[in-house]
């Protein structure tokens, strides 16, 4: 699939750059939405992906983070990207050891844990590229970095690899509370996004929702939009 060459960003931490603008308060919504999205069951962990590259999911998953924090919760994200990582750049911090050098015992816990300049906010950076991905994901050690982060922190939010790519998304979504869709207003096509749900229920993942990101705002201003839907099955909607 062919996509568009994307706009490079100079402040993809909205949220904290600038409170007011409309993107901000979308994800302070995304926020709220997500929190009683199931009112019968914990979300804690929340794994966003998105079905292709370049949909924006690292985006909406720092600013997410980033609102969730604001809140005055304990926030941790979580860079399960282990391919093609993006969060330790908008954040401006190192990307090693991060989380495949706990996976691998090369690192603890808290070696791997780094505080952000967001208040409430610490992030875990994927940390160099592995040979193999998808097999660290679905190791032992990850279940336990899973339930070691869901003791410390009100809500882990997962920065994971796009579903369609390769399977890594579809691990992280078994293990986790939720999953949020990203998809891209007039880039992403429809049997790509479908088959990134199918794959996704594949996997038994809990899809809460799914993000339409950048929607152009009026008059073409170029500002970037986010907007929440909730998911429903295909058994649900008939």
């Amino acid at each position: 699939m062919r996509r568009r060459k994307k706009q490079k960003q100079d402040h993809p931490l909205i949220v904290q750059g600038n409170p007011k603008a409309v993107a901000s308060e979308a994800f302070r919504t995304l926020r709220t939405n997500l929190q009683f999205t199931s009112p019968d069951r914990e979300i804690k962990t929340i794994l966003i992906t998105s079905a292709a590259p370049g949909d924006g999911k690292s985006t909406v998953s720092s600013n997410l983070s980033a609102a969730w924090a604001q809140s005055g919760s304990r926030v941790l994200l979580l860079s399960c990207d282990l391919r093609r990582p993006v969060l330790h750049q908008i954040f401006g911090i190192r990307n090693t050891p991060g989380l495949t050098g706990y996976l691998t015992g090369r690192a603890s816990l808290d070696a791997v844990i780094v505080p952000t300049s967001v208040p409430n906010l610490d992030f875990i950076p994927s940390g160099p590229v592995p040979p193999n991905p998808a097999e660290l994901l679905q190791s032992k050690a990850m279940r336990q970095c899973f339930k070691d982060l869901r003791e410390r922190y009100d809500v882990v939010i997962c920065d994971g690899a796009p579903v369609i790519a390769v399977t890594d998304a579809a691990v992280v979504a078994s293990q986790t509370d939720g999953t949020v869709l990203v998809v891209e207003a007039g880039e992403t096509p429809k049997d790509v996004a479908a088959q990134a749900v199918q794959l996704l229920e594949r996997a038994k993942a809990n899809i809460l929702g799914v993000v339409l990101n950048r929607v152009a705002g009026r008059g073409g201003s170029g500002y970037y939009y986010y907007h929440y839907h909730y998911y429903y099955s295909s058994s649900e909607a008939e």
